[in-house]
């Protein structure tokens, strides 16, 4: 069972739509014990890195990490791959998970990644993208994997994405 992460914010209609044509496994959940009894996680987001801090509140976070600790294969979606560090600038007060260590960071242009915020070069990063300065488009370490852009809304290469997660 994939384990979508409800956690008030992020895409969940598009993620959840797009991992149905790739999966029939795919639940939406805010309950830690699904989340806890998950063959793999994803954390959608689109929004304020802050909206992350419902995680905590909700035991969610807990969930989230004792999974790692299992090496349970995650994938964290723009919002959800910036909480894979320590924290952000758009939200200071916020602790990321701490998977890698360093501060998401906004840059001074606009672009199509939804909002400026984002994952600097990091030793996990496998896809860079050049915009503005180089940021990472994809992360991956181990089961751990991120992407800043949107997969689910990436036609036919966003579902091969999401099918070859499934597929782990």
């Amino acid at each position: 069972m994939i384990a979508i992460i409800d956690y008030r914010a992020g895409n969940l209609t598009s993620v959840k739509k797009a991992f149905d044509r790739v999966s029939n496994n795919a639940v939406v959940t805010a309950n830690p014990e699904v989340v806890a009894k998950a063959d793999k996680i994803v954390l959608p987001g689109v929004g304020h890195f802050s909206s992350t801090f419902t995680l905590s509140e909700t035991g969610l976070r807990k969930s989230i990490k004792d999974a790692l600790a299992r090496e349970v294969p995650y994938l964290g979606i723009c919002v959800g791959m910036q909480w894979m560090l320590e924290s952000s600038e758009e939200a200071p007060d916020v602790c990321g998970l701490g998977l890698w260590p360093g501060l998401c960071v906004p840059a001074n242009s606009y672009v199509y990644f939804t909002h400026s915020y984002r994952v600097p070069v990091i030793g996990s990063t496998v896809a860079e993208t050049e915009y503005g300065g180089a940021f990472s488009a994809v992360v991956e370490q181990g089961n751990w994997f991120g992407v800043q852009f949107h997969p689910e809304k990436s036609g036919a290469v966003g579902l091969t994405i999401l099918e070859n997660f499934c597929n782990l």
